[in-house]
């Protein structure tokens, strides 16, 4: 697999660490305890089809990216900088 780093260009899926699915982008806007914190801490789909995850480039610029990619194809839709947003 080949992840495009927005910074870098086209690269090896081995320059990139897997961080886990991008729902720590989707916090809960309370800080108190909550049903919603309970789920956002304790919960995880595990889909089968569009995902959403948080990869960082550690072999190359060290960015953060989220990259949206199918988990039955392998199919990298897109790839943004985390800082920039979620998106999807």
């Amino acid at each position: 697999m080949r992840l495009t780093c927005p910074l870098c260009g086209a690269r090896d899926r081995r320059e990139f660490t897997y961080k886990g699915a991008a729902v720590a982008l989707d916090r809960p806007a309370t800080q108190d305890w909550s049903p919603e914190w309970d789920d956002y801490l304790h919960n995880r789909a595990n889909p089968a089809g569009e995902t959403r995850d948080l990869w960082q480039h550690a072999a190359g610029c060290g960015a953060w990216l989220v990259v949206t990619r199918d988990t039955v194809t392998h199919a990298v839709r897109d790839v943004r900088l985390a800082r920039e947003g979620a998106g999807g």
